[in-house]
């Protein structure tokens, strides 16, 4: 398992940029636009430390974050997606979000803090009983 990143929301893209880029020193590492989803993706890191990064989730709509949710999630690539949710749901953890594309998961820790797990190396077969599982709750 390799820690990715953690997501923030924010209403400001420039404002955000002004603040993590030029004045906490973080640098920009990769940049995502999504027309068809009305968002960018902005992902920052310290200098010299790519590896671990913030990710900005600019939404081209205007919306209000209550209760935390500018906080979007914790992410890990992992090595088997499929056998880490099987191992989690037999531990009793809920997948939330099932690995239906054989790429991306979501569960919540006992906090309600969601965390994403991807694939690494990119999808892999969808495969039962996952391909047809429904979500479950939020994440």
């Amino acid at each position: 398992m390799k820690y990715l990143h953690t997501m923030v929301r924010v209403k400001d893209i420039d404002a955000s940029i002004d603040f993590y880029c030029n004045k906490l020193g973080l640098v920009e590492v990769n940049r995502k636009e999504v027309p068809a989803g009305r968002f960018t993706l902005v992902f920052l890191a310290a200098p010299g430390d790519e590896d671990a990064q913030v990710e900005l989730t600019y939404n081209w709509d205007p919306e209000d974050y209550p209760s935390g949710r500018n906080f979007g999630h914790l992410a890990y690539r992992v090595d088997d997606i499929y056998e880490t949710c099987q191992r989690l749901m037999d531990s009793g953890v809920v997948i939330n979000r099932p690995p239906r594309d054989g790429y991306m998961a979501f569960i919540k820790s006992p906090d309600n803090i969601s965390i994403e797990l991807l694939q690494a190396g990119g999808p892999k077969a969808p495969q039962e009983p996952w391909a047809s599982m429904e979500n479950t709750g939020t994440w």
